[in-house]
């Protein structure tokens, strides 16, 4: 009896975890199962004969309104769902906020086109004048810090402030890492699970992995298990290619409007840090020196640094981060 017993336990927990498992892991390429904190609305964008549907949430103030409008521009690896403890944050003082997920990315459509950051600003531009948004401040997180960046350049009249969380193309990655093509970075991108996402963001992202980081990890773990990942993989690798070849670091010195960099000193992000060697690695992508060149190079910039944390302070930092944020603001 105990016997028995014993065995239907174990099945029941077998099935259980299985259940599971299968619920937080397996996700579509627009996480349609994915809840975002508030909700998601999409602007329509026609480009290279394509319908797409670009996603973006746009947050009322929670306190007296302040007249201002935050625009949250999100990392390569992300989306609109990383940046919730922000909004909380920001739409508690009175801000108003618009979190976007670019085309390729989040819940937006994943397009086969030419990706461009001139292309992208212009879509965001286009979103938050359609809300009749003249100005905004704009954050913008690792990737998002090189579409911010574009975006300043191009529409300077309509940045109050930029506002930069450790972005990456602050060095030329075609002068340090050996070039690969689209679809030799496609054959990487198909390779992805949910254990070498979480192996990449415990290397790369933090100095000291937490629990409350997995929710990362189900995400980009999860779309490896859909049956449309092969597009993902085709858009992550596209994307790829767009960071690669259109870098922004020459630039920083045309910038126009007040900048603030965010910088966690212990992040050591490369795009396309795999293809180097050990000892290439260790000679690029230093932020605790990249961060003091980049302010040097940007008219009137202001650089917050933060101690013993990594590439994303929003969430290994979160107080001090939000305290820096909205001193800045």
């Amino acid at each position: 009896m105990f016997k028995k017993t014993s065995s239907l336990l174990m099945l029941f927990l077998a099935l259980t975890v299985t259940t599971y498992a299968q619920k937080i892991d397996t996700l579509s390429i627009t996480l349609e199962n994915v809840k975002y904190a508030y909700p998601v609305k999409y602007f329509p964008i026609v480009t290279e004969g394509q319908d797409l549907r670009m996603a973006y949430m746009d947050i009322e103030p929670t306190q007296k309104a302040n007249g201002k409008t935050v625009l949250l521009l999100h990392g390569k690896n992300f989306g609109g769902y990383y940046w919730t403890n922000v909004i909380k944050a920001l739409t508690e003082r009175g801000y108003r906020v618009v979190v976007p997920d670019q085309i390729g990315f989040g819940k937006s459509s994943k397009a086969f086109i030419h990706y461009s950051f001139h292309q992208m600003a212009a879509w965001n531009k286009a979103l938050i004048s359609s809300l009749g948004i003249e100005k905004v401040n704009i954050l913008g997180h690792s990737m998002g810090g090189m579409l911010a960046t574009r975006f300043a350049l191009l529409y300077p009249e309509s940045t109050q402030k930029l506002l930069l969380e450790n972005p990456i193309g602050l060095e030329d990655y075609r002068q340090i890492v050996p070039y690969i093509s689209t679809e030799q970075q496609y054959q990487t991108e198909l390779k992805a699970t949910a254990e070498t996402a979480r192996n990449y963001y415990k290397s790369s992202y933090f100095t000291m992995w937490k629990p409350e980081y997995e929710f990362l990890v189900s995400v980009a773990g999860g779309v490896t298990n859909s049956t449309d990942f092969p597009r993902w993989a085709k858009v992550a690798a596209m994307t790829y290619t767009m960071i690669y070849e259109q870098p922004v670091v020459y630039e920083f010195a045309n910038l126009k409007v007040p900048t603030v960099l965010f910088i966690g000193k212990e992040d050591k992000t490369i795009v396309g840090k795999g293809l180097l060697s050990a000892a290439q690695q260790s000679l690029f992508g230093q932020y605790k020196v990249l961060g003091k060149q980049t302010a040097a190079k940007i008219p009137k910039a202001k650089l917050i640094e933060f101690e013993g944390c990594g590439h994303i302070p929003h969430l290994e930092v979160p107080t001090e981060f939000t305290i820096a944020l909205l001193g800045s603001l």
